[in-house]
């Protein structure tokens, strides 16, 4: 089976104050048909930048994408993705109050979407958002339509992000961190709606987050990144069964337990690497008690374990 949406090699450079750095440098991951993977990391890793290079998005008086491809169903995405964002791509982003405009009522919002892209009237464009909210648990959607974004709550701005993203019915919706800033409660709901999308529409899910806890939920695969590089792919379940890099096990191990409340809390050692200046090698090796020689010479290649692939010179020469 081919890929929906295919990452190789992705780079995207930045200069900030006269100085350079990557993030994403060096990325490759793959999104199948109805699958959903997350994409998680510590803030800075380079996953938002991934996500608005698919879409687009990374703008150009600050940086650029500098090396790899990005295919979607066989095709060069940074030629077509006009044509497709909005489409068969879509995006929620972390802060819906940011997203959406204050002085709009959210019916013409989203009514837009499908006026720009089928050229629909507002008339049948605003029963097809009606419809979509209903199915998203929006309650009385034909009042809400003519309501402003801060007339609703948190958890409700995120509902009418998601149906703005999914009125064209996309192969691909990318939500960035769409759970951050609210509470367990709704964040539960959140998730929830989200499988209910995948598994009602088809649709494949790159879902982006910091919290590996939350990814465990809806992803089917997990891709984990540290300082702009991704260092292990995995299924959810067996990357929390066994971790296989260094980085993995502690943010496994960093998770708050609620069973064992006594325990004290688990921690990586050591600060997050400048971009700027990235150490040699390995990137992680500052910080990872299992560190070799070779660790902060030369950086590792995926090393393949069990339908896994890890980028640790743990697992030089270990099998398939």
């Amino acid at each position: 089976m081919n890929p929906l949406l295919s990452v190789e090699d992705l780079m995207v450079e930045f200069r900030v104050s006269g100085a350079i750095f990557r993030a994403p440098d060096g990325v490759s991951f793959q999104i199948m048909e109805d699958e959903c993977v997350g994409l998680v990391g510590e803030s800075g890793s380079g996953k938002s930048v991934t996500a608005l290079a698919i879409m687009g998005l990374v703008p150009k008086t600050q940086g650029r994408i500098v090396g790899g491809r990005i295919l979607f169903e066989g095709q060069d995405l940074t030629k077509i993705i006009k044509y497709l964002r909005g489409t068969k791509i879509s995006m929620v982003f972390q802060n819906p109050l940011n997203s959406l405009n204050p002085n709009m009522k959210i019916g013409r919002q989203l009514s837009e979407v499908l006026e720009q892209h089928y050229g629909m009237s507002y008339a049948d464009a605003i029963v097809r958002v009606v419809e979509v909210m209903k199915q998203l648990g929006i309650p009385e959607p034909e009042k809400m339509v003519e309501r402003y974004p801060f007339e609703y709550s948190g958890g409700m701005r995120q509902r009418a992000m998601i149906a703005m993203a999914m009125l064209c019915n996309p192969k691909l919706l990318i939500a960035d961190e769409p759970t951050t800033a609210l509470d367990v409660t709704i964040q539960a709901q959140i998730i929830q709606l989200f499988k209910q999308l995948k598994n009602q529409s088809r649709t494949s899910i790159l879902f982006i987050s910091h919290d590996l806890s939350v990814v465990s939920q809806i992803a089917d695969r997990v891709v984990v990144m540290y300082a702009g590089k991704v260092c292990e792919i995995s299924p959810v379940r067996k990357i929390f069964d066994k971790p296989l890099h260094p980085y993995t096990e502690g943010l496994i191990s960093s998770i708050v337990d609620m069973k064992q409340r006594k325990t004290k809390l688990k921690s990586i050692e050591g600060n997050v690497p400048s971009l700027i200046d990235p150490p040699t090698g390995c990137r992680f090796h500052p910080r990872c008690s299992r560190k070799m020689q070779i660790c902060s010479q030369k950086e590792p290649g995926f090393f393949s374990k069990d339908d896994r692939l890890v980028k640790c010179w743990l697992y030089e020469g270990v099998g398939k």
